[in-house]
């Protein structure tokens, strides 16, 4: 039962282990379902069975950026809002919007262009001067708190969704690495097909070695 593991793709090694272990599992051959190096193997393949598919990041990237869309469009319409009925000075309160624009403009009127952290340390001071009970007021004579508190909710969502992402990535760059439990896993499936091999012609063994050889030969294409 020969063949070379370091040959096989990386899908084809996945697929042997997974036949060899569904073989071994299946009831008939207790010789090697409760032996410790078919267990050990197990415990590698699972391993490795996590990580060999897995991407660089996380995957949350998409749903961080639809979130940074969302709280910039929720943004940038409480923003040209207050600008609009600011200019407006027939209108009654258009100081108030003149107030509140000024704040905006302290706190960066291209705000939502900015980088993730940037627009978020941004956003976050800015909210929390909005937030001011003199401005609260200003926002309710203008039937704005609905759109502020929008603004907010996307703004939290956005940051929940980022922290998110960076406790997934920074828990896939901790992973050991595919290579490395690549290495593990053939090292251990050759000693298990060198067991098997040994003990082939013990009539325990001779079914298993002979459903085994046929999966490696099928492995081996």
């Amino acid at each position: 039962m020969k063949i070379t593991l370091s040959k096989l793709s990386t899908k084809n090694l996945a697929t042997l282990s997974q036949r060899i272990i569904s073989n071994s599992n299946s009831g008939n051959f207790p010789v090697i379902s409760d032996h410790p190096l078919f267990a050990e193997f197990k415990t590698i393949y699972a391993d490795y069975d996590a990580v060999y598919t897995k991407q660089i990041y996380s995957g949350k990237g998409v749903d961080v950026a639809g979130a940074d869309k969302e709280r910039d469009n929720a943004f940038r319409i409480l923003k040209n809002y207050l600008n609009g009925y600011r200019k407006m000075t027939s209108l009654a309160n258009y100081q108030f919007a003149e107030d509140l624009f000024q704040i905006f403009k302290v706190h960066g009127l291209d705000t939502d262009k900015e980088s993730y952290s940037t627009q978020t340390a941004q956003m976050i001071k800015l909210i929390e001067t909005l937030d001011k009970t003199e401005n609260i007021q200003k926002l309710a004579s203008l039937n704005l708190i609905t759109a502020f508190n929008d603004m907010k909710s996307k703004q939290d969502l956005f940051e929940d969704l980022f922290a998110e992402q960076a406790a997934a990535n920074a828990g896939l760059r901790q992973m050991k690495s595919a290579s490395v439990i690549r290495r593990d896993l053939e090292k251990i499936l050759k000693s298990l097909l060198n067991l098997i091999t040994a003990m082939k012609d013990i009539q325990e063994w001779k079914l298993l070695y002979a459903d085994i050889n046929e999966l490696v030969k099928a492995a081996k294409g």
